[in-house]
């Protein structure tokens, strides 16, 4: 082996949609945890953070604390990473309590568990180290679990951009949305939107939706066809979990 290849960065690792959420056990704030099998039955946002005491990190968390009993609406646990130890992570949250006024939010007391990953373990399980970004902080990375431990959606943001909160529970809707009724969701769709249906399977089909004999959808052609969804029965099916 040359000494090119001995100074490489070794490969990251990253996950895709579809795939089972990479097992990991950790030490947290609020204990250890083995993942994803202690959330089987729940949804997760596995997020991952650059480091302790910086100015972004500090108002997402604020933002995922205040936003953490809604995402519980919708079975929906939070769990934060970061590659900083324990005890800085303990010092931290509590400044976060004691210190920090953001966005109308102050007193924020973060009770979800925050994984000590000083190893990089399961940052690299997951590929949030970037050398292209940063080869000693995660990147701001979002996993969003299903109940049966599947991964459904990815975001990664640069170290410099906090996160879309109302982004991040609309994406929890959607998805729930979409596997209760068997639909799909279109551009900034909200509940009570019109949702998109399956794109018809056959000429037969297609034709029928044409003829407007498949009941009450909109088609503006065979592959683009729409209905009426209201809110209300979006977040009865929702909310069950």
């Amino acid at each position: 082996m040359t000494d090119d290849q001995n100074s490489a960065p070794a490969p990251f690792h990253m996950p895709r949609i579809g795939d089972p959420a990479p097992e990991f056990t950790a030490v947290t704030t609020q204990g250890d945890i083995n993942f994803p099998s202690d959330y089987k039955g729940k949804w997760v946002i596995l997020f991952s953070h650059p480091a302790d005491f910086t100015p972004v990190c500090t108002t997402e968390f604020v933002m995922f604390a205040s936003m953490m009993d809604e995402f519980a609406k919708y079975n929906t646990e939070l769990v934060g990473l970061s590659v900083d130890g324990l005890y800085s992570h303990i010092a931290w949250l509590r400044t976060i309590k004691e210190k920090i006024d953001f966005n109308g939010h102050s007193d924020v007391e973060v009770t979800f568990p925050l994984i000590e990953d000083i190893s990089m373990n399961v940052a690299s399980k997951y590929g949030m180290i970037m050398p292209g970004e940063d080869t000693t902080k995660a990147v701001r990375a979002v996993f969003v679990i299903d109940p049966e431990g599947i991964v459904r959606t990815i975001l990664y943001y640069p170290l410099s951009l906090g996160r879309n909160f109302d982004e991040l529970l609309r994406v929890v809707k959607g998805l729930q949305t979409a596997d209760a009724f068997n639909i799909a969701t279109p551009a900034d769709w909200r509940p009570g939107d019109k949702v998109i249906v399956p794109t018809a399977g056959s000429c037969g089909t297609a034709k029928d939706r044409m003829g407007g004999e498949e009941g009450a959808m909109e088609c503006q052609d065979w592959f683009f066809c729409t209905k009426d969804l209201p809110a209300e029965e979006v977040e009865a099916a929702i909310r069950k979990g």
